[in-house]
């Protein structure tokens, strides 16, 4: 009955011309079917008794069911005993042409390309069609939030060229949005722009529908997500709920999802930038300018007044006290007793060498914890390589020997005698050898010695111009601080100043 495909309706219009008594070259006339089709469907009314004027005209279901054309048989297709295979790669998302080239090579297929394309049609008919539901969204329920690709910029200030990304928020029902653009996606960055984003809006909306970034979510999961500590705190502080959407579900977040496309197809063209604030500054001046007020496709207004109107007042009130951008991670208190974080160390209790500490990261501080107990508390440090220590976070010897300075040791000598002073100073002298550690164990003799037996071993050592630790230590050790210690200044300005160990001059050898 020709090539040209009718509607069920057309053919009733034409079966109620013929009851009326239209010839068929009369039909022809109007266009609405030819001579050859019109005398075959006449045929196949009259045998129905279709064109019996007391009975009712037939509906579109037998219609269809008597005109439609008969249903060939289609033959077996070349790939039938490779349906297995060719199913398992197709879900694998391997294109048609590698099919092909491998079914050729494995198993010496001789069929044509087409006969695959025409299988690999057939299974995609037979899928399921995707479908989709409009979500419904009650004002000041939730916002929507995503990252999309930014331009490279070229900074004209500083020359240099850095990548930028659009981070967009967007309240679900008013459609109202802020955009920002930034240079990363890391967790401060992250949670810097919700904090403006809130700021912007005057309120919180109840909940915060996101992708799965890693700035907020450490594990992607249908049911049971696992949420960065970082924003969990940020979500605590400011009330509402993080609501990720399912891995690969990125329609879930639709609204927003065309928000940034807007952005990019708006915005974005035709536009020049001299540096990031630049591009911010222009960013914020048409989300203020046209995409605030334009009549969005969906709602039918513009999403500034309906935010005004209604949504704004139903946010909830921003906190009294934002809490500050914090960074949490956990790392490991090296041998060294210091952490490491962004190239900087800081120190930990020496106690917990070797052991995972939570770290917090704000803009000024860094502190440490251990089982929710805070341990340690520094100055963020702004420069790689920095390091910031708490002498009491060493071990007990390292403590000692940093707070035992030179001038401590000066101090302890003065409290003992002039000849230990006398003995300290040539120590600390000497323009080739660190005698720190020397001189803390000479002056620790006195705890075990007293200071009147120091104080004689040193002007022991001194006659005999060997001011060493070993000496001090040798003349306590075998008591020879008691035997003929000299017994004036005179005598000690006369000692021999050579290199001979324990020689006298000539003026003191004979009288001694």
């Amino acid at each position: 009955m020709g090539n040209r495909r009718f509607e069920m309706h057309e053919y009733r219009h034409i079966l109620a011309r013929m009851r009326q008594g239209e010839s068929d070259r009369r039909l022809a006339k109007t266009g609405l079917i030819g001579r050859n089709k019109a005398a075959a469907l006449r045929k196949v009314a009259h045998r129905h008794g279709w064109l019996e004027p007391t009975s009712p005209l037939p509906d579109d279901q037998e219609l269809a069911r008597v005109l439609a054309p008969p249903v060939t048989r289609q033959q077996n297709s070349s790939l039938t005993p490779f349906t297995k295979e060719v199913k398992a790669w197709h879900s694998q998302g391997i294109s048609g042409t590698v099919i092909h080239r491998t079914l050729q090579e494995k198993y010496d297929f001789k069929g044509s390309y087409s006969a695959v394309r025409r299988f690999l049609q057939k299974l995609q008919k037979d899928r399921p069609p995707e479908a989709t539901v409009m979500l419904d969204h009650e004002p000041g329920d939730s916002a929507q939030v995503d990252f999309g690709a930014g331009p490279r910029i070229i900074d004209v200030f500083t020359g240099e060229e850095f990548k930028t990304w659009f981070f967009v928020m967007t309240l679900a029902w008013s459609r109202h949005q802020y955009a920002e653009m930034v240079r990363d996606q890391k967790v401060l960055t992250w949670l810097g722009c919700h904090r403006r984003a809130l700021a912007f809006f005057g309120g919180v909306p109840a909940r915060v529908i996101i992708d799965n970034p890693k700035a907020a979510i450490t594990r992607a999961c249908w049911r049971d997500p696992a949420v960065q500590r970082s924003y969990a705190d940020f979500a605590e502080g400011y009330g509402f709920l993080i609501s990720p959407c399912p891995p690969r579900e990125p329609k879930k977040k639709g609204i927003v999802e065309a928000g940034v496309k807007y952005v990019k197809r708006n915005f974005l063209p035709l536009k020049e930038f001299r540096s990031l604030a630049d591009a911010n500054q222009q960013l914020q001046r048409w989300n203020r300018e046209i995409a605030s007020v334009r009549v969005h496709g969906t709602t039918r207004q513009q999403p500034v007044q309906l935010f005004q109107e209604t949504e704004q007042h139903l946010l909830r009130s921003l906190p009294d006290r934002p809490p500050e951008p914090a960074i949490w991670t956990k790392v490991k208190l090296h041998g060294n007793c210091h952490v490491q974080f962004e190239k900087s160390f800081y120190s930990a209790p020496f106690r917990l060498v070797r052991q995972e500490l939570w770290l917090q990261a704000t803009e000024h501080s860094i502190k440490l914890f251990k089982d929710h107990q805070l341990v340690a508390v520094h100055t963020r440090l702004k420069q790689p390589g920095q390091k910031s220590t708490c002498n009491d976070h060493l071990p007990p010897d390292a403590q000692a020997y940093l707070m035992r300075d030179p001038q401590w040791c000066i101090k302890q000598a003065d409290d003992i005698g002039p000849f230990c002073r006398a003995l300290i100073d040539h120590l600390f002298s000497d323009r080739v050898l660190d005698n720190l550690r020397a001189a803390q164990g000479i002056v620790r003799f006195k705890n075990k010695y007293g200071k009147q037996r120091l104080e004689s071993a040193c002007r022991r050592a001194l006659f005999y111009d060997n001011p060493r630790y070993r000496t001090v230590k040798t003349i306590l050790a075998k008591e020879l601080d008691y035997i003929d210690p000299p017994k004036s200044s005179q005598q000690l300005s006369n000692v021999y100043t050579g290199d001979g160990t324990f020689c006298r001059d000539t003026n003191t050898l004979l009288t001694q």
